[in-house]
């Protein structure tokens, strides 16, 4: 079994957020109209016994004209000819019939924009994670806000259990926990390998994937995380070399269902010769996992062939490719009937030329942007951001996705991993020839679009 990781620097696409439409405001501001007020609309109240006479003279006096009446008693006046809204506002509070006059300042939609700098300042996650909010990315701005109205921000309340080389989840021995990793953000951790409960990670590529789902959110470090409010359950079943064995992975699923994981992420591959008759205990352990309501994620493979790997080629999984930042199937992405989607696994667009998406959309010759999370290079006590390619990456953005759909309970209480991945499924983007098909299965992810109402 066998991962593969590219470390490459990656860059990014920014996304403007804009408000919306102004409403009255109370209390006594300054004489001052700042910026953030409603350009020429005022709010006034006035004294009990005013008469109309009394508000046409105060409107004549502050150069303003009655817009609309208010619930509660109070009017809109609009601001006449070019008049300084200070000025206006000064003169129409000196009038003796009025009780109190206000700008109309603007209100925003409540959107949760993480102040993440990610290699720069405040809110620079959006340069480098286009995954989540570029064009081409899984929609994840409106998703969280989705989460967050539904009382479940972040799919809290959900466990994810990530079977891979471990997690840099706490202070251990030469360990240490990756500084943009909740220390209580994980449960029930086991090292098949070493078989104690310290499942460290010793290659980095666990890590980085449990990252993509979990990484602390809104907490001015690092970058972000897709269902940042869930626990994830650390299973360490790869060495320090990134391999591993089916033995051990299917040891490590049917733990992840008997401690109670709702969803199983397997970034892991085996090589696309091997079929499912010649893992047994892997498929029996991903029945198991499937029969008991537990929802399982696996990556496609990275050899670029017309074949998806196990376990991800098993009908108990959904299979996920990678795409790159213009929306195109990445050059290593395997894909074929068993894919479900694809998700942003970063790379270079993969070199296809006979149908019209491929051809007007993606080339091969641009730049590849990575998948960024904060992991350790070299050494495990090495932080810093570091960009990833692969179908590893793009799984966990599908995980994520799950995550926040049963934290949400969008499918009702308990859904089936079927009705999970038919939700996942038929919300995707088009991508590629109409309807699904063999390189984008379904289409590429859109967490919002899965978790809407």
């Amino acid at each position: 079994m066998r991962t593969r990781t590219t470390a490459l620097f990656a860059c990014g696409l920014a996304l403007a957020i804009g408000a919306l439409a102004a409403s009255a405001a109370g209390g006594r501001a300054p004489y001052a109209v700042a910026g953030h007020a409603q350009p020429g609309s005022l709010i006034v109240a006035y004294r009990a016994g005013s008469t109309r006479t009394d508000h046409l003279l105060a409107e004549r006096a502050s150069g303003t004209r009655y817009a609309g009446g208010l619930p509660g008693g109070t009017q809109q006046l609009q601001i006449v000819g070019n008049q300084d809204p200070a000025t206006a506002l000064s003169r129409l509070r000196t009038q003796p019939k009025v009780q109190y006059a206000v700008p109309n300042y603007r209100v925003r939609a409540a959107e949760f924009v993480p102040n993440d700098p990610g290699n720069g300042g405040p809110m620079g996650w959006e340069k480098v994670q286009w995954n989540f909010a570029g064009p081409n990315g899984v929609n994840g701005l409106e998703a969280w806000q989705t989460a967050i109205r539904d009382g479940a921000p972040g799919g809290r309340g959900v466990t994810v259990a990530v079977i891979d080389s471990g997690v840099a989840f706490e202070n251990h021995a030469h360990l240490r926990r990756s500084p943009d990793l909740a220390r209580l953000s994980f449960v029930s951790p086991y090292d098949f390998p070493r078989r104690n409960r310290h499942p460290g990670d010793l290659e980095g590529h666990g890590t980085h994937v449990a990252s993509t789902i979990v990484e602390k959110t809104n907490n001015g470090i690092g970058v972000t995380g897709l269902a940042y409010g869930a626990h994830v359950m650390p299973l360490r079943v790869l060495d320090a070399n990134g391999n591993g064995d089916g033995a051990t992975v299917a040891r490590a699923i049917r733990y992840a269902v008997q401690h109670h994981a709702q969803i199983i992420n397997l970034s892991v591959e085996f090589d696309t010769t091997v079929r499912a008759a010649d893992i047994p205990d892997v498929i029996g352990a991903l029945r198991y996992a499937y029969n008991h309501g537990v929802a399982i994620v696996g990556a496609s493979g990275n050899e670029g062939r017309n074949s998806v790997s196990y376990p991800a080629a098993s009908k108990y999984v959904i299979a996920v490719g990678a795409t790159t930042a213009d929306g195109c199937l990445a050059d290593y992405s395997n894909f074929g009937s068993a894919l479900a989607l694809v998700a942003p696994g970063g790379g270079a667009d993969a070199p296809f030329t006979d149908d019209s998406y491929d051809s007007a959309h993606c080339n091969p010759s641009t730049p590849p942007r990575e998948v960024v999370q904060e992991t350790f290079v070299r050494s495990p006590a090495n932080f810093r951001l570091v960009g990833f390619e692969g179908t590893s990456f793009a799984t966990p953005h599908v995980t994520a996705a799950a995550a926040l759909l049963l934290a949400t309970h969008r499918l009702g209480r308990r859904p089936s991993p079927a009705a999970v991945k038919a939700r996942l499924m038929e919300t995707a983007r088009p991508v590629g020839p109409g309807g699904v098909n063999a390189r984008y299965g379904a289409g590429l992810l859109d967490v919002a679009a899965a978790i809407a109402p």
